[in-house]
C-alpha cells in the first residue's frame, strides 16, 4: 500500500516510506517482523502505563501489550496508523507516552538524529524507548550491500552507536537483545531447516542477529539538595582589657 501524501511531506520520505512497505509486505519482511514480534512480546510485558506509540514504516496494527491501556500507530499514511505525521513532527506533547516503540524507524529515516529526538521528547520521565533495527554486523545487513530490493536504502545504524545517542538524550540502556539468525532466504523450505540455528542463536545471543533491540529508560531529574554552607572555624576568644576600678574611686 502506498501511504498518502500528506500536507507539505517531503516526497523523498514518501517514496521511500512507501518502498520500505512493500519489502516488509514480502516473504523476508515478513520473516523478519515475525521473529521480532517474540522478542519484543518479552520486552513490552515488563513496560505498563497509559499509552504506548509505535512508529515503523510498514502497514499493520500496532503492539497491544497486556499491561499498557492504549496503544496508537503514528507515521506516514499506511494501513493501521492511526496518527498522520512526519517522522520530524509528531503531535505529540512532551512527555505524552509511557513507551514508544521505533520499529526500522531509524533504518529507514532521512535523519535518524531528529527522529530519535522526537520520540525521545515524547518518553514521560520513567518511561521507555524501544528501539529495533536492522544489524549491519549479520547476514540481513550484509545482504543491504548486494541487493537490489528496497532493503538497500537502510541505513543499519550499529547498536552501540544509538545506544550512544540514546545516553546524550537522557536514557540509561537495561536492555539489548539479538535475533533473527536465520540467513534472509525467501525459500521456505530453507528456513524450516535452519529452524535450529536460530534456537541456538536465541539461547547464546550472539551479537550477529539479524536484527537488535534496545531497551532504554527515560532518566527522572531529581532535586538537588542545597548544599551546607561551610562554617568557618573561630578563633580562640582573647580577654578584653578591662580598667580596673578602686574603691576609693567609687566612692
Amino acid at each position: 500500500m502506498k501511504p498518502q501524501p500528506c500536507a507539505q511531506a517531503n516526497d523523498q520520505w514518501l517514496r521511500m516510506i512507501a518502498e520500505a512497505n512493500d519489502w516488509f509486505a514480502g516473504p523476508l519482511g515478513r520473516q523478519l517482523l515475525e521473529q521480532e514480534q517474540r522478542v519484543l512480546g518479552d520486552e513490552l510485558n515488563r513496560c505498563f502505563g497509559s499509552y504506548l506509540v509505535h512508529y515503523g514504516p510498514f502497514s499493520g496494527a500496532s503492539v497491544v501489550p497486556p499491561k499498557i491501556k492504549r496503544s496508537v500507530r503514528l507515521g506516514a499514511a499506511l494501513a493501521g496508523v492511526e496518527i498522520v505525521c512526519e517522522e520530524q513532527a509528531w503531535p505529540l506533547g512532551e512527555h505524552a507516552a509511557d513507551v514508544v516503540l521505533l520499529q526500522h524507524g531509524l533504518d529507514f529515516s532521512l535523519s535518524p538524529h531528529a527522529l530519535l529526538r522526537e520520540a525521545a521528547r515524547s518518553v514521560r520521565p520513567g518511561g521507555h524507548l524501544l528501539i529495533v533495527g536492522i544489524n549491519p554486523w549479520s547476514l540481513w545487513g550484509a545482504r543491504r550491500l548486494v541487493s537490489r530490493e528496497p532493503l538497500r536504502q537502510a541505513r543499519c545504524i550499529r547498536p552501540t552507536r544509538v545506544a550512544d545517542w540514546l545516553n546524550l538524550l537522557g536514557f540509561a540502556l537495561e536492555n539489548r537483545r539479538f535475533g533473527c539468525y536465520c540467513p534472509p532466504l525467501s525459500s521456505g523450505e530453507w528456513q524450516s531447516r535452519l529452524l535450529r540455528l536460530e534456537s541456538l542463536g536465541q539461547r547464546l545471543q550472539a551479537p550477529n542477529g539479524g536484527f537488535y533491540v534496545l531497551v532504554a529508560r527515560k532518566l527522572m531529574i531529581g532535586l538537588r539538595p542545597l548544599r551546607e554552607q561551610r562554617r568557618e572555624r573561630m578563633g580562640k576568644l582573647l580577654p578584653l582589657p578591662v580598667a580596673k576600678v578602686s574603691r576609693r574611686d567609687a566612692e
